[in-house]
């Protein structure tokens, strides 16, 4: 850690130190134990943080025996940050739970609080790509908030003005054109009329205060995306048991997009229009606002998804998500202890290295 970022922990941990002390302590956001603790593993940082929304899917990484523990665990404000190494990496595992706003929560303050190299966020998502099937594992190059949107009024259209940031060169849903059981053959309006997706607002952290910059697709690290080319001839798991097995080998691809919303996406006809105007393959609720956070605070970022059933059903494996489920989620873990691996051992001589100013 250089000169710069030590006077920079040392003066966030007198600050926290400060508040702690002049509040009660069954209030304190951070204990004087807490802040030594804190201090004590980022003086043995940087690390790797893995995000993880749910416990199903942190789990297979903990029994993994390419995880060893430090058995240092430090918990505040609610989430519990766990410490160990994978490879030769250190890393921070911690559990944002479910949506776009534990998400960012979390990933701030695993970011604020401790010495970050660079961010892998993984667990399972909805499909909206026909071409993959339950349990493949996919790492998008890009992903989006799909649900900041401008409702516009009634009455109104393309040509008329948007408020805010909304994005007229991307489009718009048009809620008329899923009206069903029309049989005259006649064009219908909806009061519901046109939703137009926003960009999002960001302060980077190297940029002037309040100045806001805007984004709709965020990139992961071309590092990062460049190492996950060498996960795709990885085999994965394709069997619960001797007896349950699904009737495809599930496959790790890289993607052009995924997209997240803290809506639990089970429609069909909204899944499909993802697709095609957005060319969407993963659906979750949490990869857009860790990549948010990632981008503001300049860290480097990639999220891995292992697929459920294609969103609101349709495919031949609707019938069995529930059941394979479990097997998606070790399958996003093994996926990313390889990438680990592989992040470990790579050279970044000839390709961006995380270090560098790319976003």
């Amino acid at each position: 850690m250089g000169s710069s970022a030590v006077v920079g922990w040392t003066l966030l941990y007198a600050i926290l130190a400060l508040i702690s002390t002049q509040q009660d302590y069954s209030n304190a956001a951070l204990l004087p134990e807490t802040l030594k603790l804190i201090e004590a593993a980022n003086a043995d940082g940087p690390y790797l943080g893995l995000v993880i929304p749910n416990t199903y899917e942190l789990n297979p990484l903990l029994r993994s025996p390419n995880f060893t523990s430090t058995d240092l665990i430090i918990d505040f404000s609610g989430r519990r940050f766990r410490f160990g190494t994978i490879a030769t990496k250190k890393v921070i595992l911690v559990l944002t739970g479910l949506g776009m706003i534990n998400a960012g929560i979390t990933t701030q303050l695993l970011l604020s609080m401790f010495s970050v190299e660079g961010v892998v966020h993984y667990g399972t998502a909805g499909n909206a790509n026909p071409t993959f099937n339950l349990a493949d594992v996919v790492i998008p190059q890009y992903w989006s908030h799909t649900a900041l949107w401008t409702w516009q009024r009634y009455g109104h259209g393309p040509e008329d003005d948007l408020p805010l940031n909304s994005m007229r060169d991307i489009g718009c849903l048009n809620l008329a054109s899923y009206t069903v059981n029309v049989t005259d053959g006649s064009s219908y309006d909806n009061l519901l009329n046109n939703i137009w997706y926003q960009s999002e607002e960001v302060f980077p952290i190297d940029g002037t205060p309040e100045q806001r910059e805007f984004t709709f697709w965020v990139p992961v690290h071309p590092f990062y995306y460049e190492i996950s080319k060498n996960l795709e001839d990885l085999k994965l798991e394709g069997c619960l048991n001797s007896t349950s097995c699904l009737s495809h080998t599930p496959k790790v691809a890289r993607v052009q997009r995924g997209t997240s919303a803290s809506i639990y996406l089970d429609n069909a006809a909204y899944r499909d229009f993802i697709y095609d105007k957005f060319n969407i393959t993963p659906v979750d609720m949490e990869s857009a606002s860790v990549a948010l956070i990632c981008l503001q605070q300049r860290v480097p970022f990639i999220a891995i998804r292992a697929l459920s059933d294609l969103a609101g059903g349709g495919s031949a494996d609707s019938n069995e998500a529930d059941t394979f489920n479990t097997l998606a989620s070790h399958n996003s873990a093994t996926v990313v202890v390889e990438f680990i691996k592989q992040l470990a051992a790579a050279s970044c001589a000839s390709i961006m290295c995380p270090s560098d100013d790319v976003y």
